[in-house]
This record gives structure tokens, C-alpha cells and sequence, in this order.
């Protein structure tokens, strides 16, 4: 079972929530924008999230955690650590 594609993922995506939240900082982005993509980033994790406890589950019953596949945002949105 290789997780390392997802937590990249997870690691990309907070690096860009930080990097827009810099920019708003400087003055280079507005509040509304920094707003609008940071909830996306936030489903996104969520998602995230949600498929790593999934395929490890699926590991820890024996069965193959290949088989699991990312669920529809709304369905794992505010998801929690």
C-alpha cells in the first residue's frame, strides 16, 4: 500500500493554503479571492483525508486498499483529523 501519492498531495495543498494566505499578506491577492480558493483546498483535504483513513482501514482488514477510491466532496466535507 503506497500512501506517499496522497500525502503528497495533502503536503502540496497546504503548502499552497500558506502560500495565498502570504499573498494576501502582501497585498498581492484579495480576501474574497484567498476566501474562494481556500475552500476548495479545504474540500480538497477533506477528501483527502477521508481516502487515507479509508485505504488504511481496508489494509487493516486484509482487504486491498487499491480498491478504495476518492469520495465526492460533499459526501466527506468538514471531515475531521
Amino acid at each position: 500500500m503506497d500512501e506517499n501519492p496522497i500525502l503528497g498531495h495533502i503536503n502540496q495543498l497546504v503548502d499552497e493554503e500558506h502560500k495565498l494566505r502570504s499573498q494576501v499578506m502582501a497585498g498581492e491577492l484579495s480576501s474574497a479571492e484567498e476566501q474562494a480558493r481556500l475552500r476548495q483546498i479545504e474540500r480538497s483535504l477533506d477528501q483527502c483525508w477521508d481516502l487515507l483513513r479509508r485505504r488504511r482501514n481496508a489494509a487493516e482488514r486484509g482487504r486491498d486498499p487499491d480498491f478504495e477510491a476518492p469520495r465526492p466532496a460533499d459526501e466527506v466535507e468538514d471531515y475531521l483529523q
